[in-house]
Formats: C-alpha cells, sequence, structure tokens
C-alpha cells in the first residue's frame, strides 16, 4: 500500500516558523525523505509520521483534535504523542520524532522512542475466548495485548483475519494483490501469544459452565466470552440461485471463486443495487466485464444515502458501462440467462447475488441470551450474561444518537471489538463512536457517519457531480448522519461531533446556526 506524495520543507534543515503553527493544525515536511507532520497541541509541540498506517492516507490533510490525528480517508485515529494508533481501521503505531524550537522557527531531529508504557489492566478474567475472527474478533484480541492482559486468547474462526472490504473492492477488482489481504501474520499472533483457531468453528456455548464446543470436539472454558460472528449473505430464494456460476461475496474464498470463474465470463449480472452489489459490479467493469444490476429499487442507494447520492452513483456507473435495470426482481436464473418478473431475460454466465445479509445468532439463541435481530448488548457491549459480549455485525447496541441499532460497517465493528477487550479488563467505557463507513466506486470514495434509517430533510452542501458534496440527514431537527465526496475534513469533524453529541458543530459544518 503506497504512501502519498512527500511534501513541505526539510524541518531538519529548514524548519517552519513557529508563528505558521497554529493550535491543532498540521503542518506537512520532511525528515530524510519521509513524510513528517508538526502540530501544536494544548499540551505542547508533537511530530509524528505524516502517513497513515492503514492505507498510507495523508495525515497532514486530517483532523487534529483531542490530542489525536486522524487519517482522511478512513478515519483512523493516533495518539501524537505516543504515536499508538488508538482508534480502527489503524492496527500499527506511526513513528515519533522529536520537535523543537529555536530562534523562532520549529525544526524535528531523528525518530525517538516513544513507545506505549507497559498497562496493568484493573482486573483480568481467567481467560478470554473470542467467537469469530472476522474485524471486532481480530480487533478486541489486539487489544486485550495491548491493554496489558497476559491471560489465555483463544481466537476461533473459519478463516484467518482479512481485510473484508478488499474482498468486494479492490482485491476482487484486480487493482489488489492477495498479500494485502491479512490483517496479520501467522508469526504476529504466536508472539502475542493469541491462539488462533482457523478452519473449524464453534458449534455451543455453554453459559453455566463457561465453555464453547467446537465441531472437532474439544471444549474450551473461559472467563470471559466474545461472540463476533458477524453476518451472512441472504440467499435468494429463486429457482436456478445454487448453480456454480452464481456467487455471493463475503469471504476471501468468494472473491477467488469470482476471480477464477472471470476466464470465461463476458457478461455478468449483480442482482442487488446496494453498497456491495454496486462495488462488485466496479470491479467487474474494471476487469472489462459487461455488467447489468438488477434490483427492485428506484433509485440505488435512495434509503441510505438519499435520492441526490443514489442517482449520481446510478450516473457514475452508467457512465462506466453499467446497464441498470431498476424497479424489477428475479424470477429464475438460468444456466446462461436471468429471468426477471416482466418475462424478460438477461444473458449472462456470471451471477453475484448481494441482497443484504442476516446477524449469525444461532449460538446467542441456543445459549439463552437475549436476542432480537442481532445479540442485544447494553453501551459497555455486554450481553444478557454477564460474562459475555458481543461486537460486530450481530450486536444490536444503544447508539447514542440513533437508538438501538445494528450495524453492518468494518471500522464500526474493529472499534466496537477494541471497546470490548477494554471492558473486560474493568475500565467500564461506554461505546459511544459513531458508525463511519467507506464506498469506492471508480475513482470516487463515499464517506458516511452517523445512521439514520429515515430522515425528514436532506441538506445539500455542493454537487455530488463535481466530485464535491457534503448531504446531511436531519431526523426531528438534528444532524444525524452525514455524506461527504472529497470533503473528507468535514466528513471527520461531523464524526467527533456526534461523538460529543455537539448538535451546534453540526449544524455549523452545513452553514445553519
Amino acid at each position: 500500500m503506497a504512501e502519498s506524495k512527500v511534501t513541505g520543507p526539510d524541518l531538519i534543515e529548514e524548519g517552519i516558523p513557529a508563528d505558521d503553527l497554529a493550535l491543532d493544525v498540521p503542518i506537512k515536511g520532511k525528515v530524510d525523505g519521509r513524510q513528517v507532520i508538526v502540530v501544536r497541541t494544548a499540551a505542547g509541540l508533537c511530530a509524528v509520521a505524516g502517513s497513515c498506517t492503514h492505507y498510507g492516507g495523508p495525515l497532514g490533510d486530517g483532523l487534529c483534535v483531542d490530542g489525536q490525528v486522524r487519517c482522511p480517508w478512513h478515519h483512523a485515529r493516533f495518539d501524537l504523542t505516543t504515536g499508538e494508533a488508538v482508534g480502527a481501521p489503524a492496527l500499527d503505531s506511526i513513528q515519533v520524532y522529536q520537535p523543537e524550537e529555536r530562534n523562532g522557527r520549529i525544526y524535528v531531529t531523528g525518530p525517538i522512542d516513544a513507545s506505549v508504557p507497559e498497562r496493568t489492566p484493573p482486573t483480568a478474567p481467567d481467560s478470554v475466548v473470542i467467537v469469530g475472527s472476522g474485524a471486532a474478533g481480530a480487533a478486541a484480541a489486539e487489544m486485550l495485548r495491548r491493554q496489558g492482559y497476559r491471560g489465555p486468547v483463544t481466537m476461533i474462526g473459519v478463516e484467518p483475519p482479512i481485510d473484508r472490504p478488499n474482498v468486494s473492492k479492490d482485491y476482487l477488482a484486480g487493482t489488489a494483490p492477495e498479500d494485502w489481504l491479512p490483517l496479520r501474520s501467522p508469526d504476529f499472533y504466536e508472539e502475542q501469544d493469541i491462539d488462533l483457531v482457523s478452519g473449524t468453528q464453534v458449534i455451543g456455548i455453554d453459559t453455566a459452565e463457561r465453555t464453547v464446543s467446537l465441531e472437532d470436539g474439544r471444549q474450551i472454558g473461559y472467563g470471559a466470552l466474545l461472540i463476533a460472528t458477524g453476518a451472512e449473505p441472504r440467499q435468494l430464494p429463486v429457482t436456478g440461485s445454487d448453480q456454480p456460476h452464481v456467487h455471493y461475496v463475503r469471504t476471501l474464498e468468494d472473491s477467488r471463486a469470482i476471480i477464477a470463474a472471470l476466464g470465461a465470463v463476458s457478461r455478468a449480472v449483480v442482482i442487488g443495487a446496494g453498497f456491495i452489489g454496486l462495488e462488485v459490479a466496479a470491479s467487474l467493469r474494471q476487469r472489462e466485464i459487461e455488467v447489468t444490476v438488477v434490483a427492485p429499487d428506484d433509485i440505488p442507494l435512495a434509503l441510505i444515502v438519499g435520492k441526490q447520492m443514489g442517482r449520481f452513483v446510478q450516473d457514475l456507473h452508467e457512465e462506466h458501462g453499467v446497464e441498470f435495470r431498476l424497479g424489477r426482481t428475479v424470477s429464475a436464473i438460468e444456466a446462461d440467462a436471468v429471468q426477471l418478473d416482466d418475462g424478460s431475460r438477461i444473458a449472462a454466465t456470471l451471477v453475484v447475488i448481494g441482497v443484504g445479509v442476516k446477524p449469525r445468532t444461532g449460538l446467542a439463541e441456543e445459549a439463552g441470551l437475549d436476542v432480537d435481530d442481532g445479540i442485544i448488548v447494553d453501551d459497555r457491549m455486554r450481553s444478557s450474561d454477564p460474562h459475555v459480549w458481543a461486537a460486530g455485525d450481530v450486536a444490536s447496541y444503544p447508539d447514542q444518537n440513533a437508538g438501538r441499532v445494528r450495524i453492518e460497517h468494518w471500522v464500526l465493528a474493529e472499534r466496537q471489538g477494541q471497546a470490548v477487550a477494554r471492558n473486560m479488563l474493568g475500565h467500564d467505557l461506554p461505546f459511544t463512536d459513531p458508525p463511519f463507513f467507506w464506498s469506492q466506486h471508480y475513482d470516487v470514495p463515499i464517506n458516511v457517519v452517523g445512521h439514520v434509517k429515515e430522515w425528514d430533510d436532506e441538506v445539500v452542501v455542493g454537487d455530488p457531480s463535481k466530485r464535491d458534496v457534503m448531504i446531511g440527514y436531519r431526523k426531528n431537527g438534528a444532524v444525524q448522519a452525514l455524506a461527504t465526496i472529497y470533503r473528507d475534513v468535514e466528513s471527520l469533524r461531523a464524526e467527533h461531533a456526534l461523538a460529543k453529541q455537539d448538535a451546534q458543530a453540526l449544524d455549523s459544518l452545513l452553514g445553519e446556526t
């Protein structure tokens, strides 16, 4: 993953005028040819590496607040003093440098060791078992170790942790190699003393005995349990949906199977015009496959980001050669075509179905936990059993702005897993991060912060067709979500304001008081 272009003055030889450095406004510079940013915070001068460890985003174009720098691309957070990655999706720290002020200028010397101090958790369970090796589970396992937990940690999942967003984005499009996908190497888990059990799954949870049963016959005890089983694709109940050329997109194996089939494919049908379906359509077009998208919607994504953004996304895909058959449903899938409810047929030898997902709650229900469209948890992510937590796509939690929700976003799942790890160790902190996700369509990224199932008012600032827009979604007069294209700092500010429940800041972003 390439770093952003290195810009700015040489901070060792030239430095920057001290008067140029406003509070919490980063300035870019170079140290030994590497990007570094200098920030004046309330606590003093800070200097850190200028590239995010997630995808190499330019931190100097991000937001500095609360002693952190936040990446403009995917909202990763880093502590400006220690360099620690304190908020997903970044998992690795950034390098810290030594700034100093001399004769009215600020200079930076070579990298310094600002490693995170050892931590001692307030409490510690005898052992931790994590059911699920996706975003939430993997993030929780790492955070347990970073928070100083030294007890046994076992993470159980069918596949090792991967960068799942790439399954429908760059990897499927052929613009990212497969070695981008593992979140960590097997050696990492060994070094962290995390027992990663792959290729199997948990088939039962006994909350009375505090054990989980694996399909291979093993039983593992736990002091604290995280259920992070995620969600699975909704099946399309039509004739022919079980044929070999019909695919869903959830796992690395799903994406591999689609890629393997492309050699004999010239036309594909994507069923579903949500974000996953449209990302798949974009990826296939980048591989020069003819694509038709079929969906019952009148406008793609209108229920998620509104009609104006939805029309823009449709226009964008049509500019890239995607055909839409909207207001239609599929009645049957044949060997070489898809039949629609109006009797028409679309030729296709590849069909990809993306009609949503459903939470994997079976284990929780059988264990007697409270379940209602997800495992019910409190604001600490704890379930109805005090020794069991849930996080990610499977968790129904109380969002402080939107009420009880279940959200299917990668970054949110990681942050919930990190919150669970802290609370398992006695920190007792409410989870207040607003939902955030990004979706990539060709060269256009769409960022969304907050959540609202429906809204009263849609405030549009800018123009989607010019790749420069911010749309606020109001419910009962309050801004509850914001979608942006190339308004990265505004997106970061909205995320911060939603977390703080700062209605005035949200109104101000939209040019209202």
